[in-house]
C-alpha cells in the first residue's frame, strides 16, 4: 500500500469515526404505512424512512454469499436529520454511512437493532423541497454496495491552463464504484493542479482504495479537461 494512500486511508478513517460519534441517527419502528400516516407523522416533526439490503454480499471460501433480510419500516427526527444535512451536506450525505439505532418508542432506552446504513435516497416534495422520506441500505462491515461517489475536483488556483484562459469542463461529477461497506469514500478527488489546455485525467487515473471496483464498461472515458476559450472579440487580441 503506498504511503499516498496511507495518508490517505488514516484521514479518511479519523473523519469516519467523528461522524459515527456525532451523526448517529436514532430511529423507531413504523408500523402502519399509508400516505395519511406519515403526513401525519411529518406533521409532528418526523420523517419516514425504510432500511433495506442490498444483493451485494461477499461469500466466505466459496461459500454461497451470505443472505441479509432485515428490512425496518421506521421514523426518524426531521430535527436530526437536517442537523445531519447541514453538516455533511449534499451530495455527500448519500455516500456517507451513519451508525443507526432503533429503539422501542421515542425517549425508549430499549435497542431493538443497530448497525450502519448507507442513505441512497431522499425523497422530497418537489414544491416545498421538504423531506418527505428516506431509504437506507445496511452497510456493515463485509457488505459491498454500489455507491455513486461524488467527484470533487482541487488544484484549479494553480492549474496551469486555467491561468491560460482555459475552462475546467466537469465531464463526471461522480463515479460509481462497488465498495466495502467498511471503505467506501464519501468522496473522490481529481487534482487539476498541472493540467494545461486540452489536458485530461481518465477514469483509470483515480487513485481510490485498491479494494473498490469501477463500475463503468470504459475506464478509458475522461473524468475531465481542460478546454480552451474561445475569445469574445478576437480584433482585441490581435
Amino acid at each position: 500500500m503506498s504511503n499516498w494512500w496511507r495518508a490517505t486511508a488514516g484521514g479518511l478513517r479519523r473523519a469516519a469515526e467523528a461522524r459515527r460519534s456525532y451523526h448517529t441517527i436514532q430511529a423507531i419502528p413504523r408500523e402502519v404505512t399509508g400516505s395519511r400516516v406519515s403526513a401525519s407523522d411529518r406533521a409532528q416533526g418526523r420523517i419516514p424512512a425504510v432500511v433495506l439490503a442490498q444483493n451485494h454480499h461477499p461469500s466466505d471460501g466459496g461459500s454461497p454469499a451470505r443472505s441479509v433480510s432485515r428490512k425496518y419500516l421506521l421514523t426518524t427526527e426531521k430535527k436530526q436529520i437536517q442537523a445531519i444535512l447541514d453538516t455533511v451536506q449534499l451530495p455527500f450525505f448519500c455516500s456517507t454511512t451513519f451508525p443507526l439505532q432503533i429503539r422501542a418508542g421515542s425517549g425508549s432506552s430499549t435497542l431493538l437493532e443497530s448497525g450502519t446504513v448507507l442513505p441512497i435516497k431522499i425523497h422530497r416534495d418537489q414544491e416545498t423541497g421538504k423531506i418527505l422520506n428516506l431509504v437506507f441500505v445496511w452497510a456493515n462491515e463485509g457488505t459491498e454496495l454500489k455507491v455513486d461517489v461524488p467527484v470533487v475536483f482541487k488544484g484549479e488556483d494553480v492549474c496551469p491552463g486555467l491561468k491560460k484562459g482555459g475552462h475546467l469542463n466537469r465531464i463526471r461529477t461522480s463515479l460509481k464504484y462497488l465498495c466495502p461497506a467498511e471503505h467506501i469514500p464519501p468522496k473522490i478527488e481529481v487534482d487539476v493542479s498541472n493540467l494545461d489546455i486540452e489536458d485530461r485525467v481518465f477514469m483509470h487515473d483515480i487513485e481510490v482504495h485498491p479494494s473498490l471496483k469501477l463500475l463503468s464498461k470504459n475506464e478509458n472515458m475522461p473524468v475531465c479537461k481542460i478546454v480552451a476559450t474561445e475569445l469574445e472579440n478576437p480584433e482585441s487580441a490581435q
